[in-house]
């Protein structure tokens, strides 16, 4: 299939000082179990190419259940992917006895699925471009188009982790009638305070005068040990290596000059929708500090912002994965705030 298409929200969860997730808000990994499986029709997948000019961008879709002509259409929820893998072996990996697949999970609760790989990664077309953060908010244009055509849905949720946040954070930006509500996790805003991006600025000079950068099966396996390890499993670690490695060793570094030389990318006074912000307790991506400054300055009450425990940078495949999953529903499905 082708198309070229100041005031705190009651919803603010902590993690400090002896407090967990919000336990009392958040029903536990058994609660939502029972919600996937009450949700467990066939699932349905389709992919299909979306055009940003010249450039094919391979995109990918799960629901439960074909569309029907005449239905009325499902929630949609686009996943964009961050620096270092595409976007199958983040959010639709195949562990055997395991549920790492969003776009599995997110289908058997309701959702129509989608995801994108970017210029330059996974099964999209190759170019000679760094593929940075405004050229993936040129992805997720044409690819929301495609979207809206296919699902005749006019405004869809997004979530973005790292810099596919920073990917999505700044779509819509430009694009607010299209986001109704924005989930970023591993999110950064100005930098201030990371080791990650402390550590990786030491190679600044080569991310501006390279396209490519290496990244080979040890630098995937440093994902899940640079911040606190034991917080993956490590047979996920393996499989999703073995799927991504397939695409080759190098992506892009246009993310990586971005985040260590141009931060900030996203006004958050320009975000004007619904957002919620998850952090992983451990991830040296972003301080607490860095997202509270930007969590204050978003323009709509209706936000959260939540710390899942014993997780590092990516809440996708911690081995809390199932918290991300229930945070990210319950904030897609629950009403908005009583205006005072």
């Amino acid at each position: 299939m082708t198309s070229s298409h100041d005031r705190p929200s009651r919803r603010v969860l902590f993690k400090a000082a002896g407090l967990g997730v919000g336990a009392g808000l958040l029903k536990p990994a058994a609660a939502l179990a029972q919600d996937v499986a009450a949700g467990a029709a066939e699932i349905w997948s389709a992919e299909y190419t979306a055009k940003k000019g010249d450039v094919s961008l391979a995109t990918y879709r799960k629901r439960a259940g074909e569309p029907k002509s005449g239905e009325a259409p499902l929630p949609v929820v686009l996943l964009v992917h961050g620096s270092s893998i595409s976007a199958q072996p983040s959010f639709d990996l195949n562990v055997p006895g395991h549920d790492y697949s969003v776009m599995n999970a997110f289908a058997k609760l309701g959702y129509d699925v989608w995801t994108v790989d970017h210029e330059n990664y996974g099964r999209s077309a190759r170019t000679e471009g760094k593929s940075d953060i405004a050229s993936g908010v040129e992805d997720l244009k044409s690819v929301v188009e495609l979207i809206v055509h296919e699902t005749g849905r006019q405004n869809i949720h997004m979530f973005g982790e790292s810099s596919g946040g920073l990917r999505a954070a700044a779509y819509a930006m430009v694009k607010p009638d299209r986001v109704d509500r924005l989930v970023l996790a591993a999110f950064t805003y100005k930098g201030e305070g990371s080791p990650t991006l402390a550590k990786r600025a030491e190679q600044v000079e080569y991310f501006k005068t390279h396209n490519r950068r290496k990244r080979d099966r040890e630098m995937i396996e440093s994902i899940f040990t640079r911040d606190k390890a034991g917080t993956s499993d490590p047979a996920m670690v393996k499989v999703l290596a073995d799927a991504e490695l397939k695409y080759g060793e190098e992506v892009p570094t246009g993310t990586y000059l971005d985040m260590t030389a141009h931060l900030p990318v996203v006004d958050p006074a320009k975000v004007l929708g619904p957002v919620m912000l998850i952090r992983g307790e451990y991830d040296g991506i972003a301080t607490v500090d860095d997202l509270v400054d930007f969590y204050k300055q978003l323009p709509n009450g209706d936000r959260q912002f939540v710390i899942l425990p014993g997780t590092a940078h990516s809440v996708v495949w911690g081995l809390n994965h199932r918290e991300f999953f229930h945070a990210m529903h319950a904030f897609l499905t629950m009403p908005p705030p009583v205006s005072a």
